[in-house]
């Protein structure tokens, strides 16, 4: 599984923890990624991996709610 944004590819970005002896050890800073049901421009339904930021800018168009039929007893 790859931790990259499926709209803005966006991935895991690299720098150092610092501890308050100054000590430096290396740590990866990892993108907020949601699963998300994503409408595209073809008109297909598609599971997506996005960041929060693509998500909240509307980058990510929702479907519509998918509307279960209840059987009548």
């Amino acid at each position: 599984m790859s931790k990259t944004c499926d709209i803005c590819g966006k991935h895991p970005s690299s720098g150092n923890n610092v501890s308050h002896a100054n000590n430096r050890t290396r740590r990866r800073f990892l993108p907020n990624l949601q699963r998300v049901r994503a409408l595209l421009p073809s008109g297909e339904v598609r599971a997506l991996r996005a960041c929060t930021r693509c998500i909240r800018s509307g980058a990510v168009v929702k479907p519509p709610v998918r509307v279960v039929p209840v059987a009548a007893a």
